[in-house]
């Protein structure tokens, strides 16, 4: 399913127009981006988190040329699924 086409589910579930369903998609991503940005934790009950993640710096090879680079720290996105979620796939 792709953006379009979750618009149009959410669209046809809530009963109202996709102009709105989709005003309502870029705001929920939006107001998830910002917390995030902030550091904060972004808790959905029954579907999951969405929460920052630290990876450490480390040593990495350039496949080309095999020579050792250094990878700079980072803060990732990350997703854990709630236990709603999962019973619901499974």
């Amino acid at each position: 399913m792709n953006k379009s086409e979750l618009i149009e589910q959410i669209a046809k579930s809530a009963d109202i127009s996709k102009a709105a369903a989709g005003r309502a998609l870029e705001a929920t991503i939006s107001a998830v981006k910002t917390s995030l940005k902030k550091g904060q934790l972004v808790t959905l009950v029954g579907f999951g988190s969405f929460y920052v993640g630290k990876r450490a710096a480390r040593t990495g090879r350039n496949p080309r040329t095999g020579e050792a680079i250094k990878i700079k720290a980072a803060k990732t996105p990350k997703f854990r699924a709630g236990k709603a979620l999962k019973d619901a796939v499974n």
